[in-house]
C-alpha cells in the first residue's frame, strides 16, 4: 500500500511537473518574436478598451506552441478558456451547448478547426461575427428560428492544415499568425528552463546537444530531454553531459540534425524505390506504411526547411543535400563512377 502511495504522488508530481513545461505568460515565450510583439499590442489594444481580444488563428506544423499560446491568451487578458477540437463538435447541438456556457470575454479553443463539420460552421459564422446563435425549433410547419444573444467572446482556432479551412471561416478571424520552427538560440533557452523546472543537472554541452537535434520544435525538445534524462539516470551518474546526451539520443536513433529513423526512412523510399523522385506523397506513405497526413503534417515541413525535399507539381523531389546526408551518391556521381568502371 505504501509502495502504491508513494507511485501515485510521484505520478502527480511528474504531471504537475509537465503542465510547468508550458509557459504562462508571454514573457516567458521563446522565439516566436514577431507573433509575440504583434500580440502584445492586440492584447494591450483589447484590454484598454475593455474589450474580448478579436477572434484568432494559430497555424504552422504540430508541436510549435498553438495551444501554450492560447492557454498564455487566456492569462494575459484574466479570462476562462475552454478547449475542445473539430473533429469532436459533430453537431451544431454540441456547439450551442459550448457557446451558450461562455462568459463575458471567455475564450474557446479549438484544435484542429479545420476539420469543423460544416454544419456546424454554418452555425459558428453568425456566434463569431454577430455574437449570437440561429437555433431552429420544431419540425415540419410549426419549426421557427430563434436568435440567441451571447456574451462577447473570443475564438482561438489552430491547425496544421491552413488550406483546408474554408475562406468564410478563415475570413472571420481578426488575428491571424503563423508559428515557425524555433531557432537554435530559442530552442536553448527552452532546453534550460525545462531542466531547471524538472531538475535535471545538466551542462551547456547536454544542452547544447538535445537543443541541436529538437527539429526546432519544443515539443520534441521536451520529450528528449525526458528521455535522456531516463538515460543519464540509469546508465550514467545522473547528469547530462555532451557525451551521455549523444548516447542517449542515438540509442534513440535521432542523429545531428533531429532526424529519426522514419524521417530516414521516408528519404530512403523516395531515393532508392522511386529514384529521387517526384513522387506522390500518397505513394511515399503507402511505401512507409504511415498516413498520408502524418508524412505531410509531421515529417515532410522539417525536411523541408532543412532543404532535403522539394515540393514539384509531380511529387516530391529528394535533394542533392538528402543524398549527402545519408551517405549516398547522387545520381549524376553514380552515373559517373558508373561510367568510370566500364573504362
Amino acid at each position: 500500500m505504501e509502495q502504491r502511495v508513494v507511485s501515485g504522488k510521484a505520478q502527480e508530481e511528474e504531471r504537475l511537473a509537465e503542465q510547468s513545461l508550458r509557459p504562462q505568460r508571454l514573457g516567458e515565450l521563446y522565439g516566436q518574436e514577431k507573433v509575440v510583439r504583434n500580440l502584445q499590442v492586440a492584447l494591450s489594444a483589447a484590454k484598454a478598451r475593455g474589450e474580448a481580444l478579436d477572434h484568432t488563428l494559430l497555424y504552422g506544423p504540430p508541436g510549435l506552441g498553438k495551444t501554450t499560446l492560447a492557454h498564455v491568451i487566456a492569462n494575459e487578458m484574466g479570462v476562462g478558456i475552454k478547449i475542445t477540437a473539430g473533429p469532436v463538435i459533430e453537431r451544431t447541438g454540441d456547439l450551442a451547448a459550448i457557446l451558450t456556457n461562455l462568459k463575458q470575454g471567455d475564450i474557446l479553443f479549438i484544435d484542429e478547426v479545420h476539420r469543423l463539420n460544416r454544419a456546424v460552421e454554418e452555425v459558428l459564422y453568425p456566434a463569431m461575427e454577430d455574437f449570437a446563435l440561429d437555433l431552429v425549433v420544431g419540425k415540419g410547419p410549426s419549426a421557427r428560428n430563434i436568435r440567441l444573444r451571447l456574451p462577447r467572446f473570443t475564438i482561438i482556432g489552430a491547425t496544421t492544415r491552413l488550406a483546408l479551412l474554408t475562406s468564410p471561416l478563415r475570413d472571420r478571424f481578426g488575428l491571424v499568425y503563423r508559428l515557425d520552427f524555433y531557432s537554435l538560440e530559442a530552442m536553448l533557452l527552452i532546453v534550460r528552463r525545462s531542466a531547471r523546472i524538472l531538475r535535471v543537472a545538466i551542462d551547456e554541452g547536454g544542452v547544447e546537444e538535445i537543443a541541436r537535434r529538437s527539429r526546432g520544435t519544443p515539443r520534441v525538445a521536451n520529450r528528449l530531454l525526458k528521455r535522456v534524462r531516463d538515460y543519464a539516470q540509469v546508465v550514467g551518474q545522473g547528469a547530462i553531459t555532451a557525451a551521455v546526451a549523444r548516447e542517449a539520443l542515438q540509442m534513440l536513433e535521432v542523429d545531428e540534425l533531429g532526424l529519426d529513423e522514419t524521417d530516414r526512412r521516408v528519404l530512403r523510399t523516395i531515393i532508392e524505390k522511386f529514384d529521387g523522385g517526384p513522387v506522390g506523397v500518397t505513394t511515399i506513405a503507402a511505401a512507409t506504411a504511415e498516413e498520408p497526413d502524418t508524412v505531410e503534417d509531421v515529417y515532410e515541413p522539417y525536411l523541408l526547411q532543412l532543404g532535403f525535399l522539394q515540393r514539384t507539381p509531380r511529387g516530391r523531389v529528394a535533394t542533392r543535400r538528402a543524398y549527402e546526408h545519408l551517405g549516398l551518391a547522387y545520381p549524376e556521381e553514380r552515373i559517373e563512377a558508373q561510367q568510370r568502371t566500364l573504362w
